[in-house]
């Protein structure tokens, strides 16, 4: 989809981890890596990748050259500050962005199948968003088209896009997905992952 790019938030210092989150082994990659290269192999024009705590480090292990890295140094005021780095920056190089989906680094079953799926999703409802509903909560990924942009630019804090989707769910289109979606935030998070990766 030559007008969507895709935002993926990596900023974050894994404060519950005890460790570089990002850079936590899955398989013969890591978490980040996993993430771009679904990102990368999806319907969506470009990649971008929000980095911050750690991100010197964290870019010697990123393997894709089709990612543009973003740095935020305000990462440590909330989540809300690298998606307004984020598109700040896609806005400003690419004026014919008219979506971006809005991923997390640390779901790592958010495949470029599920993805391709919201974008498609979106062609019908171009002037809604399109979230993703798992474990009876509702939020990223999400697609937010241009009219959104504004609004998302005005965030704050630690509360991220889940707050524009909630906001107004008649302007919201949600994929039910029929599996959860595991959010990486604590070793035990990551030890369940990876004994469910491998059942």
């Amino acid at each position: 989809m030559q007008n969507l790019a895709i935002l993926i938030l990596a900023a974050g210092k894994s404060s519950r981890m005890n460790s570089v989150k990002q850079l936590l082994k899955v398989n013969d990659t890591n978490l980040l890596n996993l993430a771009i290269e679904n990102a990368v192999n999806s319907k969506a024009k470009k990649t971008y990748c929000v980095l911050g705590a750690n991100s010197n480090r964290i870019k010697e292990y990123i393997s894709s050259k089709n990612v543009y890295l973003i740095n935020n140094p305000s990462f440590e005021k909330g989540l809300s500050t690298s998606i307004v780095k984020g598109l700040e920056y896609i806005t400003k190089v690419d004026k014919n962005i008219e979506y971006v989906l809005i991923m997390l680094a640390d779901q790592p079953e958010v495949d470029n199948l599920l993805l391709n799926k919201l974008i498609d999703l979106s062609l019908n409802y171009k002037t809604k968003i399109i979230a993703t509903s798992y474990q009876e909560k509702v939020g990223v990924p999400a697609i937010f088209p241009k009219n959104y942009f504004t609004e998302l630019l005005k965030l704050q804090g630690d509360s991220g896009a889940k707050k524009l989707i909630t906001k107004d769910l008649t302007n919201t289109k949600v994929l039910n997905l029929k599996t959860s979606l595991i959010d990486i935030d604590t070793q035990e998070d990551y030890l369940n992952y990876l004994k469910k990766s491998k059942e």
